[in-house]
C-alpha cells in the first residue's frame, strides 16, 4: 500500500516512472549548439561531455554546487572521495571547460563546503579574478563525537574581468530595529511600518538569514544537498540583470534554474541525472505560475523569522 504524506508536506518525490513526460521535455546535447538550441531548457547529460558544445562566452552569470569532496549518492550517480589531489584534479577539469562560457564582464559563484572550499578557492584564483568568500549558515546539520558540528557553507565569488555587475541594493536585508534613533523626531537611516520598525542594510559575506527547505516548503525536494531559493536569489539579483542568462552546470532539482526564472532571467542548465532532472523540470513548470520565492517579497530580503517573511512563505 502506498505511504501518503502528510497535508502539510509539499515534498517535490515524483518517481522518473510517474515522471517520464518531464524527463521527455529535457533535451540532451551531443553536437555542437547555438545558444537558441538551449536557453531556457534542461540539459540531461554530463557536464564534462556536454559543455564543450555549447557557445562560447555565453554566460552572463555562472552558479555552480559541484560534488563535495564527500561520498554521496546523486540520485544514483556516486561520487566517492578521493585525496586532495585527485579532487583538485576533479575541480581543475571541471572549471576549465566552464570559464570560456563566461562573459568577459560575467561573473561566477562555487559552492563548497569548508574541506573542498580550501581547494576551490585555490583554483579560482588561478582562473578568475577572486572578489569574495560568502560563508552562510545552514541551519541544519549533524553533530559529531569528536569535531566542531559542521553548520557553515562557503560560496566563492569571483569576476572573469574588472567590469562586472552588482546590483547593492537589490541584495539589502531588512532588519528589525531594536533602538530606533530619530532626528528632529523622524526615524534616521530606518523605516516606522505597520509591522514594525525596519532598516535595509548594506549585505555581508556573513549569511545568517537562510533557510534549508524542509518538508512544508513548496520548493523542497528529495535530494539530499538542495539549495535554497533565497540563498540563490541573493547572489542572481546581485551580479545579474533581467534578460542575462544564468548557466549552472551541475542542476540537481534546478534551484538556481527555477530562482533565475523567477526573476526573469533566462538559463542553462546540466543535470545527469533523470531522477533530479523530473523534479527540476516540475518545478521549473510550477514556477510560470508561482514565482514566489520565500523570505524574499516585494523587493525585499527579510531576515528570517520577521513577520513579514512569515506571511510571505
Amino acid at each position: 500500500m502506498p505511504e501518503h504524506k502528510a497535508p502539510r508536506n509539499k515534498t517535490i518525490d515524483t518517481t522518473v516512472e510517474e515522471g517520464k513526460a518531464l524527463l521527455e521535455r529535457c533535451i540532451r546535447v551531443e553536437h555542437d549548439v547555438a545558444l537558441g538550441d538551449v536557453l531556457d531548457r534542461l540539459i540531461l547529460g554530463d557536464s564534462l561531455e556536454v559543455i564543450p558544445h555549447l557557445p562560447s562566452g555565453f554566460a552572463d552569470l555562472i552558479i555552480a554546487d559541484p560534488p563535495y569532496n564527500l561520498y554521496k549518492d546523486f540520485g544514483g550517480k556516486k561520487f566517492a572521495r578521493r585525496d586532495p589531489a585527485a579532487y583538485e584534479k576533479y575541480t581543475r577539469a571541471w572549471l576549465s571547460i566552464v570559464a570560456p562560457l563566461l562573459k568577459p564582464d560575467g561573473s561566477i559563484y562555487v559552492c563548497c563546503d569548508w574541506e573542498s572550499s580550501l581547494v576551490i578557492g585555490k583554483v579560482m584564483g588561478e582562473m578568475f579574478n577572486v572578489r569574495n568568500r560568502i560563508t552562510w549558515q545552514r541551519e541544519k546539520g549533524r553533530g559529531a563525537t569528536s569535531n566542531w558540528k559542521n553548520g557553515m557553507e562557503d560560496i566563492w565569488y569571483a569576476t572573469a574581468g574588472s567590469d562586472f555587475t552588482f546590483n547593492l541594493d537589490d541584495v539589502k536585508l531588512r532588519r528589525r530595529v531594536i533602538a530606533p534613533y530619530r532626528e528632529g523626531g523622524k526615524p534616521k537611516d530606518w523605516q516606522e511600518t505597520g509591522a514594525g520598525n525596519f532598516r535595509d542594510t548594506c549585505p555581508s559575506n556573513f549569511w545568517d538569514d537562510i533557510s534549508i527547505p524542509f518538508w512544508s516548503m513548496p520548493e523542497n525536494t528529495a535530494h539530499p544537498t538542495q539549495k535554497p531559493e533565497k540563498l540563490l536569489a541573493k547572489l542572481i539579483l546581485a551580479s545579474s540583470n533581467p534578460g542575462d542568462v544564468v548557466f549552472d552546470p551541475f542542476a540537481g532539482s534546478g534551484s538556481a534554474l527555477v530562482t533565475a526564472s523567477k526573476l526573469g532571467r533566462s538559463y542553462v542548465g546540466i543535470e545527469i541525472s533523470d531522477q533530479y532532472c523530473v523534479w527540476a523540470q516540475e518545478r521549473l513548470e510550477r514556477a510560470v505560475s508561482d514565482r514566489t520565492i520565500q523570505g524574499y517579497a516585494d523587493g525585499v530580503f527579510w531576515e528570517r523569522n520577521t513577520f513579514a517573511n512569515q506571511k510571505n512563505k
